[in-house]
């Protein structure tokens, strides 16, 4: 994932909802229980961890119990020390007292609230990269690393890998989280070369890996919010020669591990991707900005997403001092001025009738006019003048150049620049003297896209016309 672009725009929960979210997390909850259990006869050992003494007892303070019970308390331990929920009080002794961020918990902000969350994901997105290390005990019970094949660093890019891209699948939907990922696919997404065809079966078997790599670090995320995850099916890593307990669906992908990020999670890797120097718009970063930064910042925004932040743009506003805001800022002859124009078309549509002074003001407008009339009209308003064919083609220009930014080589443009020269005899034999900078872009488009061959050659020549007569 490059850092180059900016990634696709996501909608977050408030603050208010997330910090709520991130306390009702089991993990965090646990992590803030055992600060305030905690007590002057507590211990820790060199690393700030709970002596193994007082495990059992940090356990039952917690409700836990099982064979993972000691691990769980430990876990929550050492997220209560990182997110300064827990000090250490002497060293030497290994005492501790409660952290200055254990009262935020109830009495900060939700953006408070949210920061301490904020570093308990950073520890456990840490431990999530550590391989399982029981089975590298050696007799003396230490851990005899030379038969370990780990990179910390290289582990740790494949995990940010996984959950970017997740990242990418989730801000393209419209609820904050979006819809389960399957595992499969999540993690060919970064072993899989984009350009390989069929894969190869040492590809598969790396995918194979990777599942059961992620399957036990999502078990691992998932207590602190950032993920919801449906394991893998235990039956799948059984082996060949047992009978299954139950008849399976093999079709079932769901079988082979599920996961989505939550509001929660979605919320947490962009903060993530913003330290890490990416550009990751989340809806409403622009309702404070000017009319110029709303156009700009959205051109290249889906379409709900766009209208989404408009309308939190909007709410800002009076209807006509807007309505002139947006207007001033779509002028411009820049090959981004088309766009801009039609993103201050949509956001017009979005605006009442009592905005029909600023429109009027601009219908002498060689740039403004056209969009002008077209919102005056579906607003039934009256008295609305003509538009010349001369302003016809320009906006037909101005259009076709908007939807070429916005969606590149679509089909929807296909079907646009048919029924253009459809509707319009001798169009081509008139739109290539329009006055507009990408008029020879837009018929060039249109000699690619039209499927009649005479027509798109039609278009060709009045490409040529209009670079010849802007001295192309």
């Amino acid at each position: 994932m490059s850092d180059s672009s900016p990634l696709p725009p996501v909608r977050l929960h408030s603050e208010a909802e997330l910090a709520r979210d991130a306390l009702s997390t089991p993990l965090l909850s646990r992590a803030a229980r055992l600060a305030r259990w905690a007590g002057p006869d507590t211990r820790v050992d060199a690393g700030g961890g709970l002596v193994d003494e007082q495990l059992p007892a940090a356990a039952e303070a917690l409700g836990l119990n099982g064979d993972d019970a000691a691990a769980d308390a430990s876990e929550a331990w050492r997220v209560a020390v990182d997110a300064g929920l827990v000090e250490i009080a002497d060293e030497e002794e290994g005492t501790v007292r409660a952290g200055e961020d254990l009262a935020l918990l109830t009495g900060g902000s939700p953006h408070d609230v949210l920061a301490v969350w904020l570093t308990a994901l950073e520890t456990v997105l840490a431990d999530a990269s550590v391989p399982d290390l029981d089975g590298l005990l050696d007799q003396d019970g230490e851990v005899d690393l030379s038969g370990l094949d780990w990179d910390p660093e290289a582990e740790a890019e494949f995990l940010d890998g996984v959950l970017g891209n997740l990242y990418l699948l989730t801000a393209g939907e419209d609820a904050p989280g979006g819809a389960p990922v399957p595992l499969p696919a999540l993690a060919a997404s970064v072993i899989v070369p984009s350009d390989m065809g069929e894969p190869t079966n040492d590809v598969l078997e790396q995918v194979s890996d990777a599942m059961m790599r992620l399957d036990d670090q999502f078990r691992m995320l998932e207590p602190v919010g950032l993920v919801e995850y449906q394991p893998v099916d235990e039956a799948l890593m059984a082996d060949a020669d047992e009978e299954p307990a139950a008849p399976v669906d093999e079709t079932d992908v769901s079988r082979y591990g599920m996961v989505r990020l939550t509001p929660l999670g979605l919320y947490g890797m962009r903060a993530r991707l913003l330290e890490a120097g990416f550009e990751a718009p989340a809806v409403g970063d622009l309702a404070d900005k000017g009319a110029d930064a709303l156009l700009d910042g959205t051109a290249a925004f889906p379409p709900a997403a766009a209208q989404a932040e408009t309308e939190q743009w909007l709410q800002r506003r009076e209807s006509l001092a807007a309505a002139r805001e947006l207007l001033a800022a779509a002028r411009g002859s820049d090959t981004g001025a088309p766009l801009r124009r039609l993103r201050c078309q949509q956001a017009l549509s979005l605006v009442g009738a009592s905005a029909e002074p600023a429109l009027r003001e601009v219908l002498d407008d060689a740039e403004l006019g056209g969009l002008a009339r077209v919102w005056l009209t579906e607003h039934g308003a009256a008295d609305v003048p003509a538009p010349s064919e001369e302003m016809v083609y320009w906006l037909t220009i101005d259009t076709v150049a908007a939807q070429l930014a916005a969606e590149g080589n679509s089909e929807e443009l296909g079907a646009l620049v048919e029924g253009l020269a459809q509707q319009h005899s001798g169009f081509f034999a008139a739109v290539w003297r329009v006055d507009h900078p990408a008029t020879a872009d837009v018929l060039e488009a249109m000699g690619r896209l039209h499927p009649d061959k005479k027509v798109a050659k039609e278009a060709r020549k009045a490409a040529f016309k209009a670079r010849s007569q802007q001295g192309g």
